[in-house]
């Protein structure tokens, strides 16, 4: 059926979670709609049981993973859904998508002596991977990750992600501090299979950039004479809740610049099934230096589009680039 069995028992684990605090509120007062959900619950328990679950109800074929992790009493697949159904979903779609957007920091972003531009470009309406850009005092804070899983629910931990950082960034933690305090709350928050790829950093004035990295692809340093990975990364945030974090510190000339991506762009497939890669990626910055982040973006974005030559997309795809161009005064 394509369910992981670690998975199939976190969603067992999360149906009984359910049963109990329904019997609880049923005991209370018992309404039709509790009961109605109870049922939907012990048929749920039942198919585990019975090893069908996610089994659909009409056709008997598989209902999709994604939205069974989101919910697990889902017990028709998208094929079967009356057209009712199908436009209410549509219609819920089409509003996250709306509500991620306006989660995106502004298109163009210059603070701290810093300029910043972004591409993000979900592979359906919603996407699972995570980008802002926070100025605050004399720095700026940047984040990029990609959430596991896909759909909607990996597009409401992407908001999660985004409230945790907005909220602990003026507590002016140190930032190894910052992500284990913002690990320590996703962990707490999220099923234990769920956890986000996650590169954090903040830029200064003086061009030293500190940079902490929980399982992430490594951001690229154009530099007037190279491309350098900027390596040493951690475990992915929320797969323990105690992980402790490190950074490393980079300093930047006028005229340097930092590219984040996730992996929706470099593991984008041609036409003969190749992938794009990170070494291709590095290629491209290569003789940029110089360049403002919007140039460096575009010019990465149009040559992923002529690699892919219109090959189908498969993952979402995000690319930051920094740029320090401090203030001459």
């Amino acid at each position: 059926m394509g369910i992981q069995v670690t998975d199939l028992h976190l969603l067992r684990d999360q149906l009984l979670l359910r049963r109990e605090k329904l019997q609880a509120a049923a005991a209370r007062s018992q309404t039709a709609n509790l009961v109605q959900l109870l049922e939907q619950v012990d048929k749920a328990l039942e198919k585990t049981e019975q090893g069908r679950f996610g089994e659909c109800d009409v056709c008997q074929g598989t209902v999709e993973q994604a939205r069974l992790m989101a919910d697990p009493v889902t017990s028709v697949c998208l094929d079967c859904l009356k057209p009712s159904e199908q436009r209410a979903l549509e219609q819920d779609l089409a509003l996250a998508a709306r509500i991620q957007a306006g989660l995106l920091p502004r298109v163009d972003v210059n603070a701290a002596g810093w300029r910043v531009a972004y591409h993000y470009e979900p592979a359906h309406l919603v996407s699972g991977d995570y980008c802002d850009v926070v100025p605050h005092g004399k720095h700026l804070y940047f984040m990029v990750g990609d959430v596991s899983g896909k759909g909607v629910a990996a597009s409401m931990l992407m908001a999660n992600l985004h409230a945790m950082f907005r909220v602990l960034i003026p507590s002016g933690l140190p930032l190894p501090q910052l992500v284990e305090r913002a690990n320590r709350i996703f962990s707490d928050s999220t099923l234990p299979s769920q956890y986000a790829t996650l590169v954090v950093g903040h830029a200064g004035e003086d061009g030293e950039v500190e940079i902490c990295n929980g399982g992430h692809l490594a951001p690229l340093h154009l530099q007037a004479v190279a491309v350098n990975a900027v390596g040493a990364a951690a475990l992915p945030v929320g797969m323990f809740h105690d992980q402790e974090f490190a950074s490393t510190r980079v300093s930047f000339a006028p005229g340097d610049s930092l590219v984040i991506y996730t992996d929706g762009f470099t593991e984008a497939q041609g036409q003969d099934g190749a992938e794009y890669g990170a070494q291709r990626l590095g290629r491209i910055l290569q003789g940029r230096h110089g360049d403002g982040p919007r140039q460096l973006v575009d010019a990465c974005v149009s040559d992923l589009a002529a690699f892919r030559n219109g090959s189908p997309k498969i993952d979402d795809q995000t690319l930051m680039a920094l740029s320090f161009a401090p203030v001459q005064h």
